[in-house]
């Protein structure tokens, strides 16, 4: 590979010419920002996932010594099927004070400054460590991300500040909420419909626990938010069905109903405390079914996990950003990253990335022009401060 110094430009455009859909491999990106970071000097290791299909790589440029920043985003990206982009969604496209392309926003425009970040810091010679850390199926519920951070802490010095480049605006964002999901295979006893009464339908019996999710989500809002639940929009846990499937015909019984419940969860709150909810109305709504037909029961399977990245006092990653921003405004956001999974292994955490997260997975999917100059003059600021620790 003989690609030279490239512009952060340059290099967005590049990772979004790769369709690195989370259903889809990776490693054509993975080899790409391996080879040109080895062209810059700067080695890197991968970690991939059990298929070996996937993989995130992460880096370090500086001395080899603890204490440095962490820049982290993820490769994969949303589909495009079913949306109308008016322009190939692999290919950077410049227009109306805008850069358009699938990742742009989420989060190629990060990934991307963080990449020529690297690369300068390696240059510049920084006092002060700078390390990247890209990983793959963040958009299916951050998979990648702690099994890489597991890997690092093995291979490379422990940094003490990550930043999560998540599109906010370039807003410091210290807390969001939390999200665990889990499974649901309702298994019934197929009749015809004209004597339901000696049969289980799969789906009459999931709608009671979707219906439980409702009742939820209704006690939840009305309940009076704690401190920390209260800085959120909406200030509660949720619960959600966002997939349902099931059924042979209109006149039998269903025997099968595959569905998900997820819980987005607020930061001061076990997660586990939703299970335990979630298995008593399981376990209920199972002996109503049993008593049936004995064959009857309800399968659940653990999904996603991911924990909240909870306010830290006088975090390390919250105030280099408030440094850098000038931004003392709290800013907090409802949905995940994998900000919560390095705070839960020791580091300080904080979220700053360019563009807006309301362009995030939509049909051409654009980050201002503005936006990604905020981003480089973000890193330009971040590289002195290294520069001259």
């Amino acid at each position: 590979m003989t690609e030279s110094r490239l512009s952060a430009l340059e290099i967005m455009t590049k990772l979004v010419s790769f369709p690195t859909v989370s259903s889809d491999s990776n490693l054509d990106l993975v080899t790409w920002v391996e080879e040109y970071l080895a062209s810059n000097g700067i080695k890197s290791f991968r970690q991939y996932d059990q298929t070996g299909e996937k993989a995130s790589i992460f880096a370090h440029a500086g001395p080899y010594e603890s204490g440095g920043i962490v820049l982290s985003g993820h490769t994969d990206v949303v589909p495009i099927v079913g949306q109308d982009w008016y322009s190939d969604p692999w290919t950077v496209i410049k227009a109306d004070g805008k850069y358009y392309g699938r990742g742009v926003c989420d989060m190629k425009g990060f990934d991307a400054l963080a990449i020529w970040a690297l690369v300068e810091a390696n240059y510049r010679g920084v006092k002060r460590p700078l390390q990247l850390a890209l990983s793959y199926d963040e958009e299916v519920g951050c998979l990648g991300a702690p099994p890489m951070i597991e890997k690092m802490l093995e291979l490379l010095p422990k940094a003490s500040a990550v930043i999560v480049g998540e599109p906010s605006a370039m807003h410091p964002v210290t807390a969001h909420k939390g999200g665990i999901g889990y499974g649901m295979h309702v298994i019934g006893f197929e009749v015809h419909s004209s004597i339901a009464h000696t049969g289980v339908s799969a789906i009459m019996s999931g709608a009671k626990i979707i219906d439980w999710a409702n009742e939820i989500n209704t006690a939840n809002s009305i309940a009076e938010p704690t401190e920390i639940a209260a800085i959120f929009d909406p200030p509660y846990t949720t619960a959600h069905i966002g997939m349902i499937k099931g059924g042979t015909a209109h006149n039998i019984t269903a025997k099968d109903c595959h569905f998900s419940v997820d819980f987005r969860v607020s930061a001061d709150e076990k997660p586990d405390c939703w299970y335990d909810k979630l298995m008593t109305k399981v376990a209920e709504v199972e002996k109503d079914m049993k008593a049936v037909r004995s064959e009857a029961r309800i399968d659940v399977t653990q999904g996603f996990f991911v924990p909240g990245l909870r306010p830290e006092a006088d975090g390390e990653a919250e105030m280099l950003v408030r440094q850098i921003t000038g931004d003392n405004g709290t800013h907090v956001v409802s949905y995940g990253t994998e900000a919560g999974q390095f705070q839960d292994q020791g580091y300080s955490a904080v979220i700053c990335g360019p563009g807006d997260i309301a362009q995030a997975h939509q049909p051409n999917e654009f980050i201002e022009i503005a936006q990604f100059k905020a981003g480089q003059d973000f890193m330009l600021s971040l590289l002195d401060r290294l520069e001259n620790s």
